[in-house]
């Protein structure tokens, strides 16, 4: 992962041992990002997301999906 890459994903991703057990969350709230990968999975859309989780923005749960498809293009390529 490049160092712009990793910067990009600390804006959007924080993990504190002391917070939800470690879990990353989005940066700033409470709120795991396995949480919006669980919605996508189960057929639900990112609105339906926004709404069950109001202290996420749309940027982050959308530069959240961008990075997470780079890195695993990424790692699919090596």
């Amino acid at each position: 992962m490049t160092a712009e890459r990793k910067a990009h994903l600390q804006q959007v991703v924080w993990i504190d041992p002391d917070r939800m057990s470690g879990a990353p969350c989005f940066a700033g709230t409470r709120v795991p990002v396995q949480m919006l990968l669980d919605h996508l999975k189960h057929g639900e859309t990112i609105n339906d997301f926004l709404e069950g989780a109001p202290s996420v923005t749309r940027e982050q749960a959308e530069l959240f999906l961008d990075l997470a498809a780079e890195y695993l293009v990424e790692c699919a390529s090596c």
